[in-house]
């Protein structure tokens, strides 16, 4: 299925959530037209060329591109995967970045699935050649954030909101997978998701803290048609899902078509107390213990897809999660890719875009102005020292 060399990639940051403000109107947060990408797209898609990274995490805006059912403005989209076919650059399509289109609503909506699938085939229809999807992006943090703790979307903060959205979220991607591949059957789809874990503060926070750890792999076992244990899917059918959906999962897996994208930030270790209440732990184990997690569950192929930190304590961060990465590959875990997230500076990102303050989160390989930072110059440094080595650590095995 995968025979390409180790996949170095960055991402142009497309994150679009509606958030409420202060004055009680909602608002889209777009980080492209934040971060001024719209403008500067040509360059910014010349950046990557610079730093020598082959594989760009990148997708259209879903909610200006897909206007109506069967109705679509590809006019943006045209000419920016045009101009990275041009610059030999591969990507990583993205196609749902924690937001919907305001014709339909947000997560809760049961029709967004098949919206959102006939969406992905109109894609892969107009770009035919394109192998590498991530269908739907971080769908355990969408659906957490949206409708557990009631920050982006739906806004709403109960088990029930959490588990539909969950559910659709993970009909949307599994039916845009395929409907991607009766278009293009060499697809791969690079999933995206955020690797988590739940630290219990004492002795009795253990069984919430347990709960947790169960409930971090939901959306993956649901999009991979992994087997629940017995309080997962009780969990799931007390808060709306029936047997016949849970089913359907695993009736439309299409797991050998898939490379498991973990994304690990020193926010993704939690501290449980009793009470089920959470806060940061900062980074305990780190990327290589839970990803190991990870790939002992699924025994699928990886792709680290997601890491970043703010200066000035970026560089020491991109190193550490580049070791981790290079021990996991020698010790036998098959990992293809590595990823610093995002190419630019982002903005807001610190509220987790629930402030429309415009602060800039200083975490690019360059900055807002287009200049290249110390943790851009390192990963290029990288690419170079590493491309040739890696190349002859290639597994024998093409997965």
């Amino acid at each position: 299925m995968f025979t390409h060399s180790f996949m170095f990639a960055t991402g142009i940051e497309n994150s679009y959530p509606t958030i409420a403000l202060p004055d009680g109107a909602v608002r889209r947060v777009d980080e492209m037209e934040k971060t001024r990408h719209y403008e500067h797209w040509q360059t910014d898609l010349e950046l990557v060329k610079e730093l020598d990274i082959s594989y760009l995490r990148y997708g259209p805006p879903y909610y200006k591109t897909h206007l109506a059912p069967g109705k679509y403005d590809w006019a943006f989209t045209d000419q920016t995967f045009h101009t990275l076919r041009q610059l030999d650059i591969t990507p990583i399509v993205d196609l749902c970045h924690f937001g919907v289109p305001d014709w339909i609503g947000n997560f809760q909506n049961p029709d967004f699935p098949n919206y959102f699938a006939e969406y992905a085939k109109a894609f892969a229809e107009r770009f035919p050649y394109l192998t590498h999807y991530t269908p739907v992006n971080e769908i355990f943090i969408a659906a957490t954030f949206s409708a557990q703790y009631g920050w982006w979307n739906e806004r709403l903060t109960t088990d029930k909101a959490f588990v539909t959205a969950i559910k659709h979220l993970c009909q949307a991607n599994v039916l845009a997978m395929h409907a991607i591949l009766e278009v293009q059957p060499q697809a791969i789809f690079i999933q995206s998701e955020s690797s988590e874990y739940f630290h219990p503060v004492n002795p009795n926070a253990q069984h919430i803290a347990n709960f947790y750890n169960e409930k971090r792999f939901l959306s993956l076992d649901l999009v991979y048609g992994y087997p629940l244990n017995v309080r997962m899917y009780e969990y799931l059918l007390d808060n709306g899902m029936t047997r016949k959906e849970y089913h359907w999962f695993e009736e439309h897996q299409v797991i050998a078509r898939c490379i498991m994208g973990n994304d690990y930030y020193v926010t993704n270790e939690h501290l449980v107390h009793p009470d089920g209440s959470t806060e940061p732990s900062g980074e305990i184990f780190g990327y290589y213990v839970i990803t190991k997690q990870y790939y002992s569950r699924y025994k699928l192929p990886i792709m680290h897809t997601e890491t970043n930190m703010r200066m000035p304590d970026s560089l020491n961060w991109f190193w550490k999660e580049w070791a981790n990465v290079h021990r996991l590959k020698q010790d036998g875990i098959p990992i293809f890719g590595f990823t610093w997230y995002s190419l630019l500076h982002q903005v807001d990102w610190d509220s987790a875009l629930r402030e429309d303050a415009g602060r800039v989160n200083e975490l690019g390989l360059f900055d807002l102005d287009r200049k290249i930072t110390p943790v851009g110059a390192a990963y290029k440094k990288l690419i170079g020292q590493w491309e040739d080595v890696l190349a002859e650590e290639r597994y024998g095995l093409h997965y």
